[in-house]
Formats: structure tokens, sequence, C-alpha cells
């Protein structure tokens, strides 16, 4: 299929898959997901991945009809992931501890890394805007390859751990806190409407 691909639809792949990469922004994420690593013990790359696409591919096909269904819109469930990602946020900036630990690893990779940290509010609202944009095909190329992205970086978490020691994590998770909060301000503010 690649090869029958125009050059309109590889240049809708990749500002598809840009748009996603920079949405999901899983490299920010590492020091959250290294910080829910030695809380809850390691993370299941492959669950990661599967459950954040699953949610992708769901939203995709049918995340409008599902929060009509629920008698949701899009806005409230954009705010009420950002409540989870300012909490987060503060957790690391402040060293507290909001969510308890469980060691219970499959349910620390289903929450708070595959949803909302992968594929949190701002990820679901983005894959369903692109449809009205993107040919549908391109859309889900432009998802395999960021969820290719995100596997080989779970999967290096503890290489990027050592890389990074102790230190270089506690400096990395503050700065990244004071980001995830800002975030989470942003995606407050925007679906409020000032």
């Amino acid at each position: 299929m690649l090869w029958a691909l125009t050059k309109k639809d590889f240049s809708q792949i990749v500002t598809v898959t840009f748009t996603l990469f920079a949405v999901i922004d899983v490299l920010g994420s590492i020091p959250v997901i290294i910080s829910i690593k030695k809380k809850m013990g390691d993370v299941s790359a492959v669950q990661a991945t599967v459950v954040s696409g699953a949610l992708m591919l769901l939203f995709f096909f049918v995340g409008e009809q599902m929060l009509e269904f629920m008698g949701l819109d899009i806005q409230s469930f954009a705010i009420a992931g950002s409540i989870v990602i300012f909490i987060l946020g503060l957790e690391m900036v402040l060293g507290l501890e909001f969510f308890k630990s469980d060691k219970d690893t499959k349910m620390s990779t289903v929450v708070p890394i595959a949803f909302p940290l992968i594929a949190g509010s701002g990820t679901l609202t983005t894959v369903m805007s692109l449809k009205a944009a993107y040919q549908p095909y391109n859309i889900l190329i432009g998802i395999l390859i960021n969820l290719i992205f995100i596997y080989i970086t779970l999967r290096s978490i503890n290489f990027l751990e050592r890389m990074l020691g102790p230190s270089g994590i506690a400096v990395v998770r503050k700065f990244f806190g004071v980001i995830l909060i800002a975030i989470a301000v942003k995606i407050f503010r925007s679906n409020l409407g000032f």
C-alpha cells in the first residue's frame, strides 16, 4: 500500500504523524513514567501501547457518538483529563502522592500511563478533529507510526532512567511537572472558553 501513496497522501501522513507526536508528547512524559514505575513497579510497554492504540481507534471511529451517548461533550471530557494531568504535575513538582501506590502493574500501566498521559483528552480530541481535514487511512497510518514510537520509548524506559541518573531525573521531573501543570491549565482554559 505504501508504494501507492501519492504526494498528497505522504504530506497528510507526515502532518498527522507530527501533530499527534506533538500532542502525545511521549518524550515529555518520560519523567512521569519513571516516577510511576518507581512507585508502582515495571510498566508494560505492550499493554500501554495496545490500550493507547485502542483508545485512539475507538475515538477515531465512534468518539463523538460515544460522548453524546453518555451526555458529554468534548469540552467536558478535555477538562476532566486536564484535571488528572494537573494533579500528576503537582505530584511531580511538590513531591506529594495523590495517586496512591498500587502494586497492580497492569492497572498502573492503564491509568495514568495509557490514559491520560499517552491517549489523553488532547490526543483523543485531536484524533477526532483530524477527521475533518485528512483522509481516514492517512490518519490511521499516522496513529500507527506514533504507536510504534510510543512502544520503543516505553521499552527503553530503564535505559533512559540509567542514562539520566537520580539527579537528572529529579531535575527533569520538576521541570516537566511545571510543563504538565501549564498544559493542564491551557487545556482547562481553552475548553472553558476564556
